[in-house]
């Protein structure tokens, strides 16, 4: 009974700093999202170490619970009318930031003189993005545009292509170092994403054939989250990208049912689940990594900034984009989190005797990027002229 009392005090307290933060959001330069992440490395064990031991029993349950919201909501995003207006330009921009980004950073870890193994892992690792920093500097500085439509559209593709990505680098790293067969890695990630989308089509067809028929309120909110709950849940059990499944739901009932009651029903709940997923993520960043990044970290941040600049350039100049598109999409897709570290997980395991360099760096460039990537996201949404000014809180 001891340990439920201090867990309702914690998600209390911490679900009310979450409002502290988002009106220093509305004040100042800086997006809400790094604000959360910076008050959970300062409540964090590696500063004042306030958070109780328990946290890390039920962290990944709430980050996977808000993840499979964000997968949702994004689904909706993609639907056939957004894909006809911008589908050339989401196809063209999404394949050439993730190719750019991974062949960038594969040859300038290379031309640096990391082992080829490590080059190949991280280069996997770089094209991954975080759709919930981005996706919520979105909705933060309330951005209405062509290029916070595609961008969110982006964010949402980035996952599948991210998994083809890693799968293709890991397996390669495999056959080099002679860790295993190659090929298994392939076929996981070719499995992570078929069944994600088997998943997703699975529950998306009977979710849009109810979404229409069941009245708004308590009850569409009880499908929507059942649903979402459900798609993530088996997704998980199965060893597949929840985040893609829960995408490629909300895409099916986007396109199938005339009511988009679900994701209103999720929008409205979502944000204390994020407030708790980013406070406890960056209350996991490890400080102390940094100091152990390295040659090859410092390596990987430069070279996966420059593929993201690089690819988002050349993804708009091949989709006959405007400028401004060209100039800053890759720069919007900076925020770096979860995916990436998984990924380094994953290749730990595959790869033993390179974890103890590809490991420390996934998490110390997570630090930088999941603290930094909404800004420069937040900048760029303001250069183009998405972003509107948020309105001040009532006195």
């Amino acid at each position: 009974m001891e340990d439920i009392g201090i867990i309702l005090i914690t998600l209390g307290g911490l679900l009310l700093l979450g409002l502290v933060t988002d009106v220093l959001g509305r004040y100042t330069p800086l997006p809400r999202v790094t604000f959360l992440i910076l008050l959970g490395v300062l409540i964090g064990p590696d500063l004042l170490d306030i958070l109780p031991d328990i946290s890390d029993d039920w962290f990944e349950a709430i980050a996977n619970m808000a993840l499979v919201m964000v997968g949702f909501l994004l689904g909706e995003k993609l639907t056939i009318t957004s894909l006809r207006e911008n589908g050339r330009i989401v196809l063209w921009i999404s394949a050439s930031v993730v190719i750019t980004t991974a062949l960038v950073t594969l040859g300038g870890l290379a031309l640096i003189g990391e082992p080829i193994v490590i080059a190949l892992v991280l280069a996997g690792i770089a094209p991954a993005t975080d759709p919930a920093a981005t996706t919520d500097v979105i909705r933060e500085v309330r951005a209405k545009g062509r290029f916070s439509k595609v961008l969110v559209s982006i964010v949402a593709v980035d996952d599948a292509w991210g998994l083809l990505a890693f799968s293709l680098m890991l397996t390669i790293a495999q056959l080099i170092a002679g860790e295993g067969s190659g090929v298994d890695s392939l076929l996981t990630g070719f499995w992570e994403i078929g069944g994600a989308v088997l998943i997703g089509v699975a529950l998306g067809v009977p979710l849009a054939f109810l979404s229409g028929r069941i009245k708004p309120g308590e009850r569409t909110l009880a499908e929507a989250l059942g649903a979402v709950f459900l798609c993530g849940g088996i997704a998980i059990w199965l060893e597949v990208s929840f985040l893609l499944a829960a995408m490629v739901m909300g895409t099916v009932v986007a396109n199938l049912s005339r009511h988009h009651r679900p994701f209103h029903a999720i929008e409205g709940i979502e944000w204390p689940f994020m407030i708790l997923f980013f406070i406890l993520a960056g209350a996991s960043l490890e400080l102390n990594s940094l100091s152990k990044i390295g040659i090859v970290g410092a390596g990987y941040v430069i070279f996966r900034i420059v593929g993201r600049i690089l690819g988002g350039w050349a993804g708009g100049w091949l989709s006959g984009s405007e400028p401004p598109m060209r100039r800053w999409m890759g720069i919007a897709m900076m925020p770096q989190a979860g995916v990436a570290l998984g990924m380094a997980l994953v290749a730990t395991q595959r790869l033993p005797d390179f974890g103890d360099t590809i490991l420390p760096v996934i998490i110390a460039s997570t630090v930088l990027f999941e603290v930094l990537g909404p800004i420069v996201t937040r900048l760029a949404l303001i250069r183009v002229g998405d972003a509107h000014k948020a309105e001040k809180p009532e006195e």
